[in-house]
């Protein structure tokens, strides 16, 4: 049996996910979308910035604590450093039934690289 490689999981997420630009991300904003937008970044990562209006909620408590926090009908954007992790939390949260999620593709790099608002 053949094993997969943490980049092949991520190639798998990617096809059966919904990803968004950061230009898109920032068009919603602009027009004040009703969207919750979720860091899945260590909480190192967090405290260098983040998007306006983020909930944190590190990867590796998504699963356990998500389901407090965020309805499974909101519109959820969830992000990482380069849209990675967050394509893998948008798979497990379309997993666990939540009907609206994307994962911001390039992720806060790529946010930061078209000069989004950078809160924090």
């Amino acid at each position: 049996m053949s094993h997969k490689t943490g980049q092949d999981l991520i190639d798998e997420a990617k096809k059966q996910i919904r990803e968004v630009t950061p230009e898109q991300v920032r068009d919603m904003q602009a027009l004040n979308e009703r969207v919750v937008y979720l860091d899945v970044r260590e909480q190192n990562e967090w405290n260098l910035g983040r998007l306006p209006h983020a909930i944190h909620l590190p990867r590796g408590n998504l699963e356990s604590k998500v389901e407090g926090i965020i309805d499974r009908k909101q519109k959820v954007v969830i992000y990482c450093a380069r849209g990675n992790r967050s394509a893998l939390a948008a798979l497990t949260m379309k997993q666990m039934g939540y009907e609206n999620v994307a994962s911001m593709s390039r992720g806060f790099q790529g946010w930061a690289d078209i000069n989004g608002e950078i809160e924090g």
